[in-house]
C-alpha cells in the first residue's frame, strides 16, 4: 500500500527540521564551549628538566632520595641492550648491519633517555660528507640525529586518518659569536612534512642562512621516529619511569633530612655535674674565688685541659647521651625504600643492598625484572622497525643499495635470571633424563635433540630446511665419523708401536 502524498511531504519537512536542529545544536555547543568537552588526546608532557635533575641528583629538594633514580633507569637500560635487525633480504641485511653497528651507543642513549624523560626523537638525514680527510670512502652518509623532546614543540596529526603524523614542528635556540666576538642569538623553527621542509629564523641570522628557507622533501615521508615510553593510546606523549616513584623520593629525602638534623643536634654528649657547693667546685677546679663577680662580669669557663675534677662528698659528674634520632626513622626509611623497589619494578640488589640481606631478592625479584625488560622491548619494537624501514628506503632512493623488502625482525639478547651454576645443574639433569629415556626406548632421537635445543643455543634443528645450514642429525653423524677415524688412527699407531717393539726384541735376541 502506497503512502499518501501528504504523509511523504510531512516526513520530508520533519527531516529538514531535524537537520536544522542538529546544525543549531552544534553551533550553540561551539559558541558556549561545551563542544570542546568531548574526548581529545592528552597532550600533556613530562617535566623534562625535573626528570633529568632527579636522574642526575642535582635538585636540592630531592638530594637525599633522588639517588635511587639512576639505578632505576640504568638497570633497565643495561639489561635491555640494543636490538639486532634481521631481514630475509641479503642487501637489506648488509645495509642495516652497516648503519646500526656504527650507532650502537646512540641507540642505547635513545632507550635510556626515553625511559628517563618519557619521550625521545630520532631524525635520519642524508648529508654530504664534510670530512673527506677522515672518511674518504664516503661521499654521503646517513646521520643518526637525536632530538631532545623539548625541541619538538608540536606534532600535527591528521584526525581523519587515525591521527597519523602530518608534520613535526621543531624549535631550537642557536647562540654564537660573530667576527668581533659579540654574542648573537637566534631561534630556528623547522616544519617538516612528507613533502617539504621549511626553516624560519627569528632574531640574529646565522652566517649562511636566510630568514626563511624552504626545500622539497625528496623522500616522500617524514624521516623522524618518536620513541614513547609507557605509551598509551589516550596520550600523545610518553611517561617517565621516574614519575611513579617521585613522591617516594621526596618523602625519603624529607624523612632522612629531619633524622640527620636531629642526629647532628644531639650527637654530642652533654656533661652533667651534680654539685652541693658550686663556689667550692669552681675554686678547686678553676681558681675562681668569687663566682658571683665572675659571672656578673661575663666570665666563661672551658673544660679543655681538665682531665679530672675535684669533688666533695656526694658530688659527681656524668655524660648525658640522647637516643639516636635516626633509630626511630629506620623502619619508615625501610618502608619507603621498598615502596621505590616495588613501584619501579627494580630488584633491591640494583640499589647496592648488602648481598647477604638480598639473596632472596635476587631469586624472587629477578623474574619481575625479566618481565619488565620484555615489556619495555615490546614498547620500542615498532619504533625501531620503522627506523629500519626509513634507513632502507633512504638508501634505496639514493640509488646505492635497493633491498627487496623493508620488513625486519628484531632480535634481543636473552635475559637469563639464572647464574652459570644453575644453568649447568639444569643442563645436567635434562641430559641425564633424556639419556635414560633414550635407553628405555620411550623417546626418539629426534625428539630428544629438539627438546635439548631449548637449553643449548648452538644446536640446530634436527633436520634443516636450509641446504646451506646442516641439521643437527648431520652434525652428530659427522662428529661420530671423526671420532671413529681418531679411534682407528690411534689403534693403528698402537699396533705399529707393538710391531716395532717385537722387531726390536727379535733383533736383540739374534745378536
Amino acid at each position: 500500500m502506497k503512502k499518501p502524498t501528504w504523509l511523504k511531504k510531512a516526513a520530508g519537512e520533519i527531516s529538514k527540521l531535524r537537520n536544522v536542529f542538529s546544525m543549531f545544536t552544534s553551533y550553540w555547543a561551539l559558541r558556549t564551549g561545551s563542544y570542546f568537552s568531548a574526548y581529545k588526546l592528552d597532550s600533556s608532557r613530562v617535566d623534562y628538566t625535573k626528570a633529568r635533575a632527579l636522574y642526575d641528583n642535582t635538585d636540592d629538594k630531592y638530594k637525599l632520595g633522588a639517588g635511587f633514580s639512576k639505578p632505576v633507569i640504568n638497570t633497565t637500560a643495561g639489561f635491555m641492550g640494543v636490538p639486532r635487525f634481521k631481514s630475509e633480504d641479503d642487501t637489506a641485511q648488509e645495509t642495516l648491519d652497516e648503519f646500526f653497528s656504527n650507532n650502537t651507543s646512540r641507540m642505547m642513549q635513545v632507550q635510556r633517555n626515553a625511559m628517563r624523560d618519557g619521550d625521545w626523537f630520532v631524525w635520519i638525514t642524508r648529508e654530504e660528507n664534510r670530512e673527506q680527510a677522515l672518511y674518504p670512502e664516503q661521499k654521503a652518509r646517513l646521520v643518526f640525529n637525536m632530538l631532545p623532546p623539548e625541541q619538538v614543540v608540536q606534532i600535527i596529526k591528521d584526525p581523519l586518518f587515525n591521527n597519523q603524523v602530518k608534520e613535526y614542528v621543531i624549535q631550537a635556540a642557536h647562540d654564537w659569536l660573530d667576527d668581533l666576538d659579540n654574542p648573537k642569538k637566534a631561534l630556528v623553527i623547522q616544519r617538516i612534512s612528507a613533502n617539504k621542509r621549511s626553516i624560519r629564523v627569528l632574531g640574529d641570522i646565522p652566517p649562511g642562512m636566510e630568514p626563511y628557507m624552504e626545500e622539497d622533501n625528496p623522500w616522500g615521508f617524514i624521516p623522524i621516529v618518536h620513541f614513547k615510553n609507557e605509551g598509551d593510546a589516550a596520550m600523545e606523549f610518553g611517561q617517565s619511569d621516574l614519575e611513579p616513584i617521585e613522591p617516594f623520593l621526596k618523602a625519603y629525602h624529607d624523612v632522612l633530612l629531619h633524622a640527620l638534623q636531629g642526629s647532628k643536634m644531639h650527637s654530642t654528649p652533654r656533661l652533667k655535674f651534680k654539685l652541693k657547693d658550686l663556689a667550692a667546685f669552681l675554686r678547686n677546679n678553676f681558681g675562681i674565688t668569687d663566682p658571683y663577680a665572675f659571672a656578673s662580669q661575663g666570665g666563661t669557663i672551658s673544660l679543655d685541659g681538665h682531665e679530672f675534677f675535684l669533688f666533695s662528698d656526694d658530688e659527681d659528674a656524668e655524660f648525658i647521651e640522647v637516643k639516636s634520632a635516626i633509630g626511630d626513622t629506620t623502619e619508615l626509611l625501610k618502608f619507603l625504600f621498598y615502596c621505590i623497589v616495588d613501584t619501579s619494578e627494580t630488584p633491591e640488589f640494583a640499589f647496592g643492598v648488602h648481598t647477604p640481606s638480598s639473596l632472596s631478592s635476587v631469586k624472587e625479584q629477578m623474574p619481575i625484572l625479566v618481565r619488565k625488560i620484555a615489556r619495555k622491548r615490546e614498547q620500542f619494537t615498532e619504533s625501531w622497525q620503522r627506523l629500519a624501514r626509513i634507513v632502507l628506503a633512504m638508501t634505496a632512493q639514493a640509488g646505492e643499495k635497493k633491498a627487496g623488502t623493508y620488513a625486519t625482525v628484531l632480535e634481543w639478547d636473552e635475559v637469563d635470571p639464572r647464574d652459570e651454576k644453575d644453568v649447568a645443574e639444569i643442563l645436567d639433569k635434562v641430559t641425564t633424563a633424556l639419556k635414560t629415556a633414550l635407553e628405555v626406548d620411550i623417546i626418539s632421537h629426534e625428539a630428544a635433540v629438539e627438546f635439548l635445543k631449548q637449553y643449548i643455543s648452538t644446536m640446530n634443528d634436527y633436520i634443516s630446511d636450509d641446504p646451506e645450514i646442516p641439521g643437527e642429525r648431520e652434525r652428530i653423524m659427522k662428529t661420530r665419523l671423526q671420532k671413529m677415524r681418531l679411534e682407528d688412527a690411534q689403534f693403528l699407531d698402537e699396533q705399529k708401536a707393538k710391531i716395532d717393539r717385537e722387531l726390536a726384541g727379535g733383533i736383540d735376541n739374534a745378536a
